[in-house]
């Protein structure tokens, strides 16, 4: 990808049948850029769980609002930006949120922006309720100034 930047557009109708195309949309791009296997399902998971989310909290399961999906790529780093035209959350209640005690009390959901966290290496969120969200993930190609690759086996 050298030092320029590409960028990469999909909107799409935010229905459930629609999750396997946007990951194959990003998991090609993922793999255009160089990120290995293990980097590519990361990035995969985590898009999945962002578009996932919309569909159920945001567009309640209609799928009569789009998703809107837009990947930066350049020599170090891929950022896929993913905002829906939903009614928004606060993003504190989710993010202050105790996992120990969420976790015991054995409720079902409410771990995808943990979940996606926990895939990236940088994800920043912007929503407030009656609003859009945005969530903004990145994953490093370069770390600590080495591009991580492919490990490849002279055997």
């Amino acid at each position: 990808m050298k030092n320029k930047k590409q960028t990469y557009h999909l909107k799409i109708p935010g229905k459930t049948e629609n999750l396997e195309l946007i990951r194959t949309f990003v998991s090609r791009l993922a793999q255009m850029s160089g990120f290995d296997e293990d980097d590519i399902y990361k990035i995969e998971l985590a898009v999945d769980e962002a578009c996932a989310n919309v569909i159920k909290h945001a567009y309640e399961g209609k799928g009569k609002k789009e998703i809107d999906l837009l990947l930066e790529i350049d020599y170090k780093k891929l950022t896929i930006i993913v905002t829906d035209e939903g009614v928004g959350f606060d993003v504190n209640n989710i993010l202050k949120r105790d996992m120990k005690e969420y976790l015991g009390q054995m409720k079902v959901g409410g771990l995808g922006i943990h979940l996606i966290m926990s895939l990236m290496d940088d994800v920043k969120l912007k929503s407030k309720p009656g609003e859009k969200t945005e969530v903004r993930m990145t994953k490093y190609l370069v770390k600590d100034g080495k591009i991580k690759s492919k490990q490849v086996d002279d055997g």
